[in-house]
């Protein structure tokens, strides 16, 4: 059985004065469950766990764990370069209680298709929640090629792949080969009806953050039959989307949740810093009726 069908929002961590707000954490929550999101991912690469302490993360999953309190399943981020510490973090996250752990392949070291496998299965091995794969070379230097997605399909809890290589050639690849062994889940909120198309169970998104229920919406109309529906909304936002890429996520869509009122300030820790092309972005949510 799926870890979830549709839209799993990889939520942004809300900061103000230097600190995790947890009250707007909370509320960027709620407006999360109401909107018909199927899951949450907390600690991914929008809610900016580099920047964070160990003991940040642990308090942010557990808050969210705590109010989700199993409404939809809640994903926790583990990912690492070091496979003994993506390891620890997916232990604690199942003893925190989470329902699933999106890992992102080992960034810089630039491993081999054997250590990514070698990886993966020490993951699996360590736990018995369900793994999602993270994709995305363009972050860490080193892509999942489809004959290794193909080997890792069906080992243990390995249930699917978060796929953001932006490559929909490969996509459709790793579709072909691991189709009925392993869920695959579109990585970039741009290709969601592509990646349905193909096989798709939904999208690991970014977008919903802000616009959680038009998300679901699309992807719930592309599974209820309505082909062109699905299609239509996702062609109607691709110049938001492209504008909440415009600068290195998480950044816009900060700006754009402070701008639409969800969190009352878009401060980033360094490296990151505030977006530069705010009225861009603004334009583009003006367009779609997010804001006055």
């Amino acid at each position: 059985m799926a870890l979830f069908k549709g839209v799993a929002t990889a939520l942004i961590t809300p900061f103000q004065n230097d600190n995790v707000d947890f009250a707007a954490l909370e509320h960027l929550v709620d407006t999360q469950l109401k909107g018909g999101i199927a899951a949450l991912v907390v600690n991914g690469t929008t809610g900016e766990p580099t920047t964070m302490t160990h003991r940040e993360r642990t308090a942010v999953a557990t808050a969210v764990i705590r109010q989700v309190n199993k409404k939809i399943p809640v994903i926790v981020g583990a990912g690492s370069n070091n496979t003994y510490t993506a390891v620890e973090y997916a232990v604690e996250a199942q003893e925190l209680g989470a329902d699933g752990i999106l890992a992102v392949t080992p960034y810089y070291n630039k491993c081999t298709q054997k250590g990514i496998v070698a990886h993966y299965k020490a993951m699996a091995d360590a736990v018995d929640i369900p793994i999602i794969m993270y994709n995305v070379p363009g972050r860490t230097g080193v892509n999942i090629n489809p004959e290794t997605a193909e080997e890792l399909a069906g080992y243990k809890n390995i249930a699917g792949i978060k796929e953001a290589s932006g490559n929909i050639s490969q996509i459709m690849e790793v579709a072909r080969l691991t189709g009925g062994k392993m869920d695959l889940y579109s990585g970039d909120d741009g290709l969601v009806f592509p990646v349905l198309a193909l096989g798709g169970l939904g999208v690991i998104s970014v977008a919903s953050n802000i616009m959680p229920q038009y998300m679901a919406d699309m992807c719930n109309k592309f599974f209820e039959g309505d082909i062109a529906g699905s299609r239509e909304m996702q062609f109607k936002i691709e110049p938001l989307i492209k504008a909440l890429f415009c600068e290195v996520n998480p950044i816009p869509v900060k700006c754009a949740a402070r701008l639409m009122g969800i969190i009352p300030d878009d401060y980033m820790r360094l490296p990151l810093t505030k977006l530069s092309k705010e009225e861009y972005l603004a334009k583009e949510l003006r367009a779609l009726g997010l804001i006055e």
